[in-house]
């Protein structure tokens, strides 16, 4: 829909950037912290680009107020950080640890202090290691009870100043890569009877943590954020159309649906009934999803880029396991599952050096399906553009990712005009980070960090980028100067 004036974001609304634990804070054994499942699995070789680490990453566990201060300066609303379990209970279900709790309370107040919401993630795939040797992590029902009572020791901690409240990050996407990619922690490939009880696992963890908060704090604001990229079918052949809603419920809805409904498409499940695949369900679990999906305040979407989906015949291309983790352009390769789909490259759109597509319509899409489907706000809880950034006398000058963000908040604007409810807007990423697989070459920030892949090279000093200062015009005009 189009309008020939645009009201423009709300005045409330909470311009943001966000971060995650494992790829900023490094100390990761200091204090009392135990040790993860990244920590783990970044040691086996092959496993990173150039075998980098969270170590170190940059540093904010010690740097947390200069960064927060930069935070200040640019006019920040929000901040969306996750916290690490391995900090709070270092065995992922024993004792508590002090030093942990007190290291998020003094960030939480750093960032009251200058009036910039704290936005807390529960889970941003950083596990206990321990539950993994004890029980295999997210494969055992026992994990449920555990995390339940991580996230409520959190809530107890928090819940008087953090009023924004995200779950789960990427559920899809840290089990998919986890036990079907094999290219996350526990490293599994094609577990795919295993990949789907885990999810459930996840939903229930997610749901009873929901009914946890809202028992303690009924004015709380919850939600989970899903990685969402919308799809196109490949043209208008009648099999396309349809391998796009196998797509959609296999790789959408299947998440989406849980966290807004409480149930699993139909679709979906009769097809992975079929395979032998189906999540096998403990008697009150359906209601306990229901109950925890009537009181979801909003869907959290991390979006980067949209797909293209073509029917993919029984003989047809499966998935290889591999991404592009070094920005060598267009050496990303078609997966698919046989029998469904596939997704090709969209000969209409860019990409990143990466392979992501850009498609900043895609944004507005999201919210346009969420507000449809699911009669929700929603919360961007990230979306940025990763590159080579450069550092040349103390300056780093990225017009790219201007464009990008510019692009993309346009479209967001237009979702608004839609009468989508969009809360906030958190960019990927406030500084730079470790990018998981991709090392540290992959920037995102609007604060360059002076480190280099190798663990002991760079002074991991900050420098604001030319999109900073943008991004600090966009703030205070809310969205208008572009």
């Amino acid at each position: 829909m189009y309008f020939s004036e645009s009201k423009g974001f709300p005045k409330d609304f909470l311009w943001g950037s966000a971060s995650a634990a494992y790829q900023v804070e490094g100390a990761w054994n200091e204090d009392g912290k135990g040790v993860s499942n990244w920590d783990t699995f970044v040691r086996i070789p092959g496993k990173t680009f150039q075998a980098t680490t969270g170590d170190k990453a940059v540093d904010h566990y010690h740097r947390y107020k200069e960064d927060v201060a930069l935070m200040a300066e640019q006019g920040l609303k929000a901040y969306r950080f996750s916290i690490a379990w391995t900090r709070i209970i270092p065995d992922g279900n024993g004792e508590v640890n002090e030093k942990g709790l007190q290291f998020y309370d003094d960030l939480i107040n750093e960032l009251l202090k200058y009036n910039i919401v704290p936005m807390v993630t529960v889970y941003h795939w950083d596990m206990p290691q321990a539950l993994e040797e004890q029980y295999h992590g997210w494969e055992d029902r026992r994990i449920v009870d555990d995390f339940v009572n991580y996230a409520t020791t959190l809530f107890k901690r928090y819940g008087d100043r953090v009023k924004h409240w995200i779950i789960m990050n990427e559920q899809n996407v840290f089990t998919s890569l986890g036990w079907l990619a094999g290219m996350h922690p526990p490293g599994k490939v094609d577990a795919n009877s295993i990949f789907y009880q885990v999810n459930h696992h996840a939903n229930m963890a997610h749901a009873k943590s929901v009914l946890a908060l809202k028992e303690l704090y009924p004015d709380a604001m919850v939600g989970s954020s899903f990685a969402y990229s919308p799809s196109y079918a490949y043209d208008r052949k009648p099999e396309n159309a349809m391998a796009k809603a196998d797509h959609d419920d296999l790789q959408t809805f299947y998440w989406m649906d849980v966290y807004a409904y409480g149930r699993y498409p139909r679709s979906a499940i009769r097809y992975l009934e079929s395979k032998g695949w189906a999540p096998k369900l403990e008697p009150g679990d359906a209601e306990v999803m229901k109950k925890a999906a009537s009181m979801i305040d909003f869907m959290g979407v991390n979006y980067y880029q949209t797909c293209v989906v073509e029917y993919n015949p029984l003989d047809g291309v499966g998935a290889s396991h591999e991404m592009n983790n070094t920005g060598k352009k267009g050496t990303a390769k078609v997966q698919g599952v046989p029998g469904l789909y596939k997704s090709p490259q969209n000969e209409f759109l860019p990409t990143t050096d990466w392979d992501w597509t850009i498609d900043p319509m895609g944004i507005r899409m999201c919210c346009r399906e969420i507000t449809s489907r699911y009669d929700l706000p929603v919360v961007i809880s990230e979306n940025g553009l990763g590159a080579f950034d450069k550092l040349e006398d103390g300056q780093v000058h990225d017009p790219y990712r201007i464009d990008y963000l510019k692009r993309h908040i346009e479209e967001l604007k237009k979702a608004c005009d839609d009468g989508c409810r969009v809360l906030a807007y958190c960019t990927w990423s406030y500084t730079d980070l470790l990018s998981w697989l991709n090392g540290y070459q992959k920037r995102y920030g609007f604060v360059y960090v002076d480190r280099e892949e190798d663990e002991n090279s760079g002074t991991l000093n900050r420098y604001k980028k030319d999109s900073f200062y943008w991004y600090q015009k966009v703030i205070e005009s809310n969205g208008e100067e572009l």
